[in-house]
């Protein structure tokens, strides 16, 4: 029996997808959500080819004032109100789109671009595309190994990109607005793309001998994380495009990874159980999140147990970790704590993200709707902030060469939790 705190993470909202009654099949999950780095839009994959983005701002608006209308009942946001709605944005306004990608749509990312960030192609004067300081860009990858390139504000399609030769199953932007883009694919590769040199292809990285299901980079875009069919962890260097390290801890196959906001953790989410928090310079377990009591063996969790983890996401304020198991539960954790702060039900989750500001969490399920929870609410410590700007700019190894006490180098490297 699995012991749980009786808080309930609440309940805001939800986007329902309307099935036909011959449409119980696959093809129709939600394998994907993702928010803009600036939080003015979120996207999600919503089964049969279709993306929807829509304004962040004024979603999450419609939540909180539904909510405080008739708290007792969530939000059941409008299916309406796309390119052909009936509703017109006033000028200037973010407007939604419902975007056909022509397949099923496994991978979703937003890029935003800063000019100062020159392609590393610097042989080639001409590009066919001009990023500006405004540009927004929505990846996808597809079913049958494109990724496609839309303008999220205007639903555009910018580029297609074809190498990969079988399921595009996750992909990620470098977070310093050099709009470099990593793909993974089951076709066992990762490939390195510059969209400011037209989208040219920069690297495959080969390492994974199966299916490589997700990669995340670090805040810093120095370090790549992949992770796929098999129990390692890889670890790139996105300066040289080289592997640094494998991370060996995890019973089953690893299938979602994502670092805390200051760099310094890295989250795993495996099909055995458990999320693994790593500190990755020194390749160490430093807090693993159970979902099944007690322990697993490694035997057992290696096989088909009936709590796979299917998605982990970090929170932007670095101190709570979302998880999406296959026992119809979502979990906030703190990395303070080894047992959940608050918990959810969903059936079949299969992928998690939080807002930018980190005030909500979005749920994407196999039936293709997307569900809202608000996250549990605390105040960061002083003390918190701190250790999160310090770790932001050193490694774990730069902070154990510091002649500073114990207890407070114990503190910064998250060794006490």
């Amino acid at each position: 029996v699995i012991q749980f705190p009786t808080c309930k993470a609440k309940f805001i909202g939800e986007l329902l997808v309307p099935v036909a009654p011959f449409d119980q099949k696959s093809g129709r999950e939600a394998w994907t959500v993702a928010f803009a780095p600036n939080g003015s839009y979120f996207a999600w994959s919503q089964g049969h080819r279709i993306v929807r983005l829509i304004p962040w701002t004024k979603c999450l608006k419609n939540l909180v004032r539904d909510q405080g209308t008739n708290a007792s009942s969530p939000r059941h946001l409008s299916r309406q109100n796309s390119d052909g709605g009936q509703v017109i944005p006033a000028a200037g306004e973010p407007r939604e789109h419902t975007i056909d990608c022509g397949d099923i749509v496994w991978g979703l990312a937003f890029g935003s671009s800063v000019p100062e960030k020159q392609s590393r192609c610097v042989n080639i004067e001409w590009h066919r595309f001009k990023f500006g300081q405004d540009q927004l860009l929505l990846a996808t990858g597809l079913n049958n190994g494109r990724i496609k390139i839309w303008d999220v504000y205007t639903g555009k399609l910018l580029l297609n990109l074809m190498d990969h030769t079988d399921v595009v199953r996750d992909l990620t932007f470098a977070p310093d607005g050099s709009l470099m883009l990593v793909s993974a694919s089951r076709d066992k590769t990762l490939r390195v793309w510059d969209l400011k040199d037209d989208g040219n292809m920069v690297k495959v990285l080969r390492g994974h001998q199966n299916w490589v299901y997700c990669s995340a980079f670090s805040p810093d875009s120095s370090i790549l994380c992949s992770v796929g069919a098999g129990k390692a962890v890889f670890l790139w260097n996105m300066d040289k495009l080289t592997l640094i390290q494998k991370l060996e801890g995890h019973h089953n196959d690893v299938v979602s990874c994502e670092f805390s906001p200051d760099g310094a953790l890295l989250a795993t989410a495996s099909y055995d159980t458990r999320v693994i928090v790593w500190d990755h310079h020194k390749a160490t377990i430093l807090l693993e999140l159970g979902h099944l009591f007690p322990p697993p063996s490694p035997i057992f969790a290696g096989g088909a147990n009936d709590r796979w983890v299917r998605s982990v996401s970090f929170c932007p304020d670095g101190r709570h970790i979302a998880s999406i198991t296959d026992d119809r539960l979502v979990r906030f954790w703190s990395i303070e704590e080894r047992a959940p702060q608050a918990i959810a039900s969903v059936s079949n989750g299969l992928c998690c993200a939080f807002s930018a500001e980190g005030s909500v969490l979005a749920a994407g399920t196999r039936d293709g709707s997307l569900h809202f929870w608000e996250c549990p609410r605390s105040v960061a410590s002083l003390q918190h902030m701190c250790r999160m700007a310090v770790r932001r700019v050193i490694t774990t190894q730069q902070v154990e060469a510091l002649a500073i006490p114990t207890p407070l180098r114990d503190y910064l490297t998250y060794k006490v939790i």
